[in-house]
């Protein structure tokens, strides 16, 4: 059984910096995809960002502000969380998929495992 653990989260000013940690555990090779998606009180899921074998993938509203990163060795995901502001508050979630077959990474439907999640809050 894949399962997968988040953690870092918290209470933060805007502008300033959180770096949130995902374990993994149960899966059988590090071919797959995982992510980050977040979602706020009353609004709908939202992709965060992506990590391929070969590359990475951003939303529009966290680009160039956030950076994701894997450790296959580790089982670790990562996401390094910069300039941070008031609406970025949400709850993450840490996501995997087990193959790199027919990406749909911007889709919640896509990834079968998922995290409990983690929040983040951003103070004005």
């Amino acid at each position: 059984q894949v399962q997968l653990v988040e953690s870092g989260g918290g209470l933060v000013q805007a502008g300033g910096s959180l770096r949130l940690s995902c374990v993994t555990s149960g899966r059988t090779n590090s071919n797959g995809v995982m992510g980050w998606f977040r979602q706020a009180p009353g609004k709908e899921r939202e992709f965060v960002a992506a990590i391929v074998r070969r590359g990475t993938s951003y939303s529009d509203s966290v680009k160039g502000r956030f950076t994701i990163s894997r450790d296959n060795a580790k089982n670790t995901l990562d996401l390094q969380m910069n300039s941070l502001k008031p609406e970025d508050t949400a709850v993450y979630y840490c996501v995997e998929r087990l193959d790199e077959y027919n990406l749909a990474i911007k889709n919640p439907s896509f990834y079968p495992y998922w995290g409990q999640g983690t929040q983040v809050t951003v103070s004005s």
